[in-house]
This record gives C-alpha cells, sequence and structure tokens, in this order.
C-alpha cells in the first residue's frame, strides 16, 4: 500500500526520520532521495501554499473551542502590532506562547496544536511551523544519562515548531527518583536555550495537569497560557459527526440522526466518558458506520448512488 505523504522534504535527515517513523517505505524513501539529487520540486504541499488565511478558516471552522480562537486572534494582532513598533523604531516585546492544554481526549488538543505550529509560521513567530507529538516513552530513559539524551533528541527535531507532549504528567510520576524528573529538567533548560525558536505545549486530562502543576510549582510560570478543552455538547458532537459523514461523501438518514443521538445522549452518562469520549467516539462510530453499510450493501444486486451515499439505522452501533 502507497502512502501520500504529505511533508515538505528539503534534507535527507527528514526522509530518514520519515522511514523510521514508518511514515513511508523504503521504496518511497529512494524516490525522495533521488528527487533531492536532482532538485526536483519537493513532494507534498508546502506551508507557503497554505496560506495563513486558510489556516484560520480551517481553525474556525471546528466546532466550539471559542478559547482557542479568540487567542490566536490576541497572537495574531500582538505580532501585528510588535511589527508596526519595529518599523517606527519603538520597543517590541518578545511573546513567550509555551501552553498547557487540559482537557479529556477527543476535545480537539491535538488538532490546534497542529494548526497553531502552521499559523504561527506564518506570523513570523516560528521558522518551521511543524509540530512533533510525544509522550513520556518517548522522553524517558532506563538508566541515568540516557532520558536527557532521548529529551534532546526530540527537542532538536523540534526547533523552529512546536513540542508537544501527550499525557504530560506522566513526567511527574514517580517521585524524585524516577527519570521522568530529568526529562523535565531538560524540557526547562531548552525552552529558555531555544525561546526565539521552539514552543513546548503540555497536553493532559485537567486534573491530571492541575497536580503535575503542584508537583512542579516552577513550570507553573513558564507556561504563561493555559487552555481548557471542554467536553462537547451532543448539539456539537451532532455538528462534527455530520461534517465528518459530508467530508467522506455520505449522509444520515432521518431515522440514523435520531439513533445516533440517543447512542451519544446515552454514551454522555457513562463513567468512562472522559476516556472514550467526544470527538474521538464520534469517528469511531462512524468509521463503524461505514463497515456496516458496506456489509449490508456489497450482496445487493442492485446499488444506486443513493445506497451509496445513505447510512441507515441498522448502520449505526455502540462501539
Amino acid at each position: 500500500m502507497t502512502h501520500k505523504v504529505k511533508h515538505t522534504i528539503d534534507n535527507p535527515s527528514q526522509i530518514h526520520a520519515m522511514l523510521i517513523d514508518g511514515v513511508i517505505t523504503p521504496c518511497q524513501a529512494l524516490a525522495m532521495f533521488s528527487e533531492l539529487d536532482t532538485h526536483k520540486i519537493p513532494l507534498g504541499r508546502s506551508n507557503e501554499e497554505e496560506s495563513l488565511e486558510d489556516i484560520m478558516k480551517e481553525l474556525d471552522q471546528l466546532i466550539g473551542l471559542s478559547k482557542v480562537k479568540d487567542l490566536v486572534k490576541e497572537i495574531q494582532a500582538f505580532a501585528q502590532i510588535q511589527k508596526k513598533r519595529q518599523e517606527a523604531k519603538l520597543l517590541t516585546e518578545p511573546q513567550v506562547l509555551h501552553m498547557i492544554f487540559k482537557g479529556n481526549p477527543g476535545t480537539g488538543k491535538t488538532t490546534v496544536a497542529r494548526l497553531l505550529g502552521k499559523m504561527f509560521k506564518h506570523m513570523g513567530i516560528l521558522q518551521r511551523g511543524h509540530t512533533v507529538e510525544v509522550e513520556r516513552a518517548d522522553l524517558v530513559g532506563e538508566y541515568i544519562g540516557h532520558t536527557a539524551q532521548k529529551t534532546r533528541d526530540q527537542i532538536k527535531k523540534a526547533l523552529g515548531g512546536i513540542l508537544f507532549i501527550d499525557e504530560a504528567y506522566s513526567l511527574g510520576r514517580g517521585g524524585e527518583k524516577d527519570f521522568g524528573k530529568e526529562a523535565i529538567d531538560t524540557l526547562v533548560k531548552a525552552m529558555e536555550d531555544y525561546k526565539d525558536n521552539l514552543i513546548v505545549i503540555l497536553a493532559g486530562y485537567k486534573d491530571e495537569m492541575e497536580r503535575f502543576l503542584q508537583i512542579n510549582p516552577g513550570l507553573r510560570s513558564r507556561f504563561p497560557i493555559q487552555i481548557e478543552f471542554n467536553d462537547y455538547s451532543v448539539n456539537e458532537l451532532m455538528q462534527i459527526a455530520n461534517m465528518m459523514v459530508e467530508k467522506r461523501q455520505y449522509k444520515f438518514s432521518p431515522e440514523a440522526l435520531i439513533k445516533f443521538e440517543t447512542i451519544l445522549q446515552n454514551r454522555k452518562n457513562d463513567i468512562n466518558y472522559d476516556k472514550l469520549g467526544n470527538a474521538r467516539l464520534v469517528r469511531n462510530m462512524i468509521e463503524k458506520a461505514l463497515r456496516r453499510q458496506a456489509l449490508r450493501l456489497v450482496n445487493q444486486k442492485v446499488i444506486s448512488r443513493e445506497d451509496l451515499l445513505q447510512i441507515k439505522p441498522e448502520d449505526i452501533s455502540e462501539v
């Protein structure tokens, strides 16, 4: 199976990293090396081709997230005014944009981090605007000194962009002797060393992140922007569901919509909803519905265009 590679390739190390991560196959890697050697046009679409207006529109189309949208407008306005102050030979203030995202899974934290990286490149805040997504296992080693090196390696990959650490509170577990503390110390140093070329975003459950910041009180002041990603309402989840099926060129029948909403309403009352819910639950339900629709249609002798489009109640089920 071939994969469409959406990265802009401008050096061999990028190709090597993508190969190691399993993003591309060895054959694709060879083709990319060949393109570099012959100075062909870079693969995929570059950030320059996607305007700031396009990215802002993508953010605006996300359901909810009003706090995030307001923050982006503030940062954009501040960047523009600082540029004008510089032109007027007035003092300018650098922005400290390290952030903490608090919220349950499926509330848009990772999606927003990726969009912010691209936006900040266009605003001149970051050089590259990419997002490197990591978790504890990517930062914490198995012996003394290993953690610092692993963490520095991830920081190096993220320079010019955003280092997004999911479930960041896990770095604070285990007490003083845990290697997670070494990762935190290395991160704090890097945030100072590369303050003009790196943004760190820590993400995780609200309560867990609060406890983490109490264990490490020095971190709170280093992350001046803290955003809470609230759970989606059933109405918002239904908007997300409709957007997802429309993008895939499907549509719900009226009865299927009612059944989908009923399941969501019941799941909102589930004690494990915080781990299973929100947009992630909606996506999983839709993907299952598409498979069930395919199973329903595959042996049907005559399949109309409407059949291919419509998701019916029998296609909808729990996940």
